[in-house]
C-alpha cells in the first residue's frame, strides 16, 4: 500500500514517513498541495495523509479538487484545527477520517491500518490463482494450504504482479509500485526477486513469464502445468 504524506512540517513528515515504512507501507512525503498534484500523476497512491494548514493552496481546497475530479484515494486529514466545524467540513469534502494534532503515533497507526483494511475490502481481500491464495488483508501467501515465507519486498512484488495479472509489467513499474521515491531498486535487483519468486511458485505450476524488452506477465493458470 502506497501512502502519500502531504505535510509542510519537515520533522513531522519525516517522522510519519519513517513510522509507516517500519510498518510495511510504501510511504513518501511532499510539503504542498501543488507537489501532491504532481505526485499523483506519477504514482498510484492508495492513502493520503493530508495536513490542512499548507502553504499556498490549503488542504481543504485541494481535497475538494481531488474529489471533484473523481479521486478515490482514502484521505486522512491531519491538522491542528480541532473545532467541530472544521472536522465536519473536512468529512463533508470527502475525507475518510480526521485526526487532530498533537496525536499519539499509535492512534495514527491504528487509523491508517483501518483505512488500509477498508480499501482492501472495497477492492478485494483475496487473490486466487490456481493453488495460490494471496490474502491482502493479512499480507500472506498460501499454496495448496501451506504458507510460503516471503520477505517484505518479495511479497510486495507478488501482490503487484497478481493484482495486474492480465498485464505485462516492466521493471520500472514494479520498482515504482513497491519502493519509496528515495529508495533505488536496480533492474538486476528486480530480476533477483523475480527469480526467487519463481523458485517458490513454479513447483506448484505457477509461472511468471519474461516478455523480452517489456517485463513480466503471470501466465494463465494451467499453461505449462507440470
Amino acid at each position: 500500500m502506497r501512502v502519500l504524506i502531504v505535510e509542510d512540517d519537515p520533522l513531522l513528515a519525516d517522522g510519519l514517513t519513517a513510522t509507516l515504512r517500519r510498518e510495511g507501507y510504501v510511504a513518501d512525503s511532499v510539503d504542498s498541495a501543488e507537489q501532491a498534484e504532481a505526485a499523483l500523476k506519477v504514482s498510484d497512491v492508495d492513502l493520503i495523509i493530508l495536513d490542512i494548514g499548507l502553504p499556498g493552496m490549503d488542504g481543504f481546497t485541494w481535497l475538494r479538487r481531488l474529489r471533484s475530479r473523481g479521486g478515490e484515494q482514502a484521505v486522512l486529514v491531519l491538522t491542528a484545527r480541532d473545532a467541530l466545524a472544521d472536522r465536519v467540513h473536512g468529512l463533508k469534502l470527502g475525507a475518510d477520517d480526521y485526526l487532530s494534532k498533537p496525536f499519539a503515533p499509535e492512534e495514527l497507526s491504528a487509523r491508517v491500518s483501518a483505512l488500509a483494511r477498508r480499501g482492501r475490502a472495497i477492492r478485494s481481500r483475496v487473490i486466487e490463482h490456481g493453488p495460490l491464495t494471496i490474502d491482502l488483508a493479512r499480507k500472506r501467501a498460501i499454496i495448496s494450504g501451506k504458507p510460503i515465507e516471503l520477505p517484505q519486498r518479495e511479497h510486495a512484488i507478488l501482490e503487484y504482479l497478481f493484482s495486474n495479472i492480465d498485464a505485462i509489467v516492466g521493471k520500472e513499474k514494479i520498482a515504482g509500485a513497491v519502493a519509496s521515491w528515495d529508495e533505488h531498486i536496480s533492474p538486476n535487483a528486480i530480476e533477483v526477486h523475480i527469480s526467487r519468486l519463481r523458485a517458490k511458485l513454479e513447483p506448484a505450476g505457477i509461472h511468471i513469464r519474461t516478455v523480452r524488452g517489456l517485463g513480466y506477465i503471470v501466465e494463465p493458470w494451467g499453461d505449462g502445468k507440470p
